[in-house]
């Protein structure tokens, strides 16, 4: 079968390049563009159309938004003409990577792209202006451009960006151009209508799930229910004659696939097919045993040291009382709306994915690596991802199997759809991890020392082992080495064990912090009821050489009207920096007759600078609700190395009847303290659980230091 003449943009958009497009972007970029040909970061159309490349992915974070934003501003184009695709991946290693990092982790998008992308819209600018100065035979710097239109000031003459493109595509590109300066910004810092909206609104295909190539086959699979178990056989002829089964393979050596004429065919099939099994690897391996294995990390006197300030063993030596409590956080699964799915075609020729890809070079790597081809031979196809949080990085896991299914029918498509139970089963998961904290007090109640030990699975090992130094995962760390440990202790130590097992562990919303800034902010609240001293004021002290810090936790209390309740209920506060962005939130909840109600999240968030005011307020929002459902339900169980959670019958999400009024202040300080740009997908979510179980103390008393609080009776 030939391969289907279908390319990126006529899938996607519809959007095609025109001939005497503008081809713009950086310096070095333009020396490999040709007339008429699509490349770099804008391309402007005769009818005065603009198109942005977008190199990042959209997982429903606003970046199809928010980064061409960054680009129209310095353009200075019309909004209303903009429109974005995905920049090819296969391109950017072609041209030596003209795009530059395409991988979308970490809220980077933003704070990562946000100095060339304006760079990339000025240059193009300038190029406009140069050209229709010349037409003019005026200098360039007596024009302006505006919406979409160079003015020559003097005259009033003007000329449309779409007839001055094509020949202003020809003039070198400038390497110094000036930025403006955030007073400046018109279109950076509204709420600009969202480029990505449309699509979503009238259910257009956009997402991999929708993919419908001309012959294609539509595969299930079934992985070993173990974890890093692997396939002994399988009985290819019970499920042969099912209706629409077209075949049936093994893929990979963990894992057996159903092709079929529709999923659900595929699906019935795979389920039927007999397969035994080796999943010796999980014998044995409950939640209880590796427990014990990280509790024996945390007691283990050769973890790594992380930041160290004094000498923690001799304040804790000293100290007239101390307080040493262990911490724990579940295993968390990601539960994507979209479960994993990948279309791929396999010829003698090329590689065709069609991926929810968070990281597209990735994919083009992973795929060229296990099926021993030239990089060039592999063709990602971005589709914007039904819920990525880290799934769809750095674990390819889902667009190997699609094409190992793809290549034992060669020529033709094969969307593979993995059922939601094998997306539960077969996560990477947020780590489980245990902390040991210790701090000791003098005979006036002052602080002496805080000591941390932290034993958990390491990200890196289950995915990218180049990340340890020294077989040392640092990230396990996160939020209280020195440059994320915002407070002022005389005495402190954080050292990590880490303990890895066949359970896969991976990014998750927040990664690290999610669980670490449990750990920290909930443990501040016991060292303030040891201090008799109030929580927020607590922050306040230790924070005070820290301004930025201090007016976003303000801004929060002034929010909730810290201190002042309504009757009957109850606060608790907590705020984390993460990608150079700080939040602070206040749960507002009551307890009666041991039933939880949150009522109220008040959230204060400081990214330094907003591109988009709507799309951060979302963010935020969606990063609470995330983070609350996990702190309330979240929790994945093993039992003899199987995973036991399915589906959303026993992985509890939030329902609609428990969502809380959720109030946002964004105050950004706008490079008052620094120019970094801070993130914003997952700056929602840290604080969250301390605020909240903070807040269950304070209504009843009891101090949970385990997660989720649905495991706890909070009755008398």
């Amino acid at each position: 079968m030939k391969t289907p003449a279908l390319n990126r943009r006529q899938f996607l958009f519809g959007v095609s390049a025109v001939a005497g497009g503008m081809l713009v972007g950086l310096p070095e970029l333009h020396a490999h563009a040709s007339a008429g040909e699509v490349t770099a970061w804008v391309v402007i159309a005769p009818d005065d159309t603009v198109t942005i490349r977008v190199a990042r992915s959209d997982m429903g974070q606003g970046i199809f938004t928010a980064l061409p934003m960054l680009v129209a501003e310095e353009l200075e184009c019309d909004w209303a003409k903009v429109r974005a695709e995905y920049a090819d991946t296969n391109e950017n290693l072609s041209r030596d990577k003209p795009w530059g990092d395409m991988a979308t982790s970490t809220s980077i998008s933003v704070r990562a792209s946000q100095e060339y992308l304006r760079q990339a819209g000025a240059q193009a600018r300038e190029m406009l202006i140069a050209e229709a100065a010349a037409r003019w035979d005026v200098a360039p710097d007596t024009c302006s451009a505006r919406a979409g239109i160079v003015t020559h000031s003097a005259t009033g003459r003007t000329f449309r960006f779409g007839e001055l493109a094509a020949a202003a595509a020809r003039r070198p590109v400038p390497e110094a151009v000036a930025l403006k300066h955030p007073s400046e910004w018109r279109l950076i810092g509204t709420s600009a209508a969202r480029l990505e909206a449309r699509p979503k609104v009238f259910g257009e295909p956009i997402f991999a799930t929708d993919v419908n190539l001309p012959g294609m086959l539509h595969a299930a699979v079934k992985n070993c229910p173990t974890i890093g178990g692997s396939v002994v056989s399988f009985d290819r002829a019970a499920v042969a004659g099912l209706p629409g089964v077209r075949h049936v393979v093994q893929v990979g050596k963990d894992a057996v696939a159903v092709a079929a004429d529709t999923w659900r065919q595929a699906n019935a099939a795979v389920e039927a097919l007999p397969v035994s099994w080796d999943e010796s690897i999980g014998a044995g391996v409950t939640n209880e045993t590796l427990r014990a294995m990280f509790r024996a990390g945390i007691a283990d006197p050769a973890a790594a040291i992380g930041h160290r300030i004094g000498d923690v063993d001799v304040s804790l030596r000293d100290a007239a009382q101390v307080i040493d409590v262990e911490y724990e956080a579940p295993f968390l699964a990601h539960a994507t709306m979209e479960p994993q799915v990948c279309a791929a075609q396999v010829t003698a020729e090329r590689i065709d994915l069609w991926a929810p890809t968070q990281n597209g070079e990735g994919t083009t790597n992973t795929i060229a690596r296990v099926m021993e081809r030239d990089a060039s031979q592999i063709f990602v196809h971005k589709l914007q991802l039904g819920g990525g949080f880290g799934r769809r990085g750095l674990a390819q896991d889902w667009a190997r199997q699609a094409v190992q299914i793809a290549a034992q029918v060669p020529g033709v498509p094969v969307r593979m759809m993995w059922s939601r139970t094998e997306d539960f089963t077969h996560d990477y998961y947020r780590p489980m991890v245990l902390a040991r904290q210790t701090a000791g007090f003098d005979a006036d109640g002052r602080m002496l020392g805080w000591k941390v030990r932290i034993s958990g699975s390491s990200i890196a090992a289950s995915l990218a082992p180049f990340w340890l130094r020294e077989g040392v995962d640092n990230a396990l760390m996160d939020g209280f080495v020195e440059e994320d440990m915002p407070y002022a202790v005389a005495n402190f130590e954080v050292g990590v064990a880490r303990r890895d097992s066949h359970i896969q562990v991976g990014f998750w919303r927040g990664v690290n912090l999610s669980q670490n800034g449990w750990f920290r902010e909930a443990f501040l609240d016991e060292i303030a009821v040891a201090r008799r001293i109030d929580p927020y004021f607590l922050r306040r002290e230790l924070l005070a050489d820290n301004p930025r810090a201090l007016a976003t936790l303000d801004a929060a209390a002034k929010l909730a009207g810290w201190g002042k309740p309504p009757e009957g209920r109850h606060q608790g506060i907590a705020i984390v920096e993460g990608d150079d962005a700080w939040c602070a939130q206040i749960a507002e909840i009551s307890v009666t007759g041991g039933r939880l109600k949150v009522h109220r999240i008040s959230c204060a968030v400081d990214p330094n600078f907003i591109v988009h005011p709507d799309i951060t307020m979302q963010q935020i929002e969606g990063g609470i609700v995330q983070g609350l459902a996990a702190a309330l339900y979240g929790a994945v169980t093993i039992e003899d190395g199987r995973v036991q959670q399915t589906n959303f019958h026993d992985y509890r999400y939030l329902r609609m009847e428990e969502m809380p009024v959720i109030d946002v202040a964004l105050v950004p300080s706008l490079g008052r303290y620094g120019e970094r740009w801070g993130g914003i997908g997952e700056t929602g979510l840290p604080p969250l659980a301390p605020a909240l179980t903070n807040a269950i103390h304070a209504a009843t008393g009891k101090r949970l230091r385990s997660l989720p609080i649905s495991n706890h009776d909070l009755g008398a």
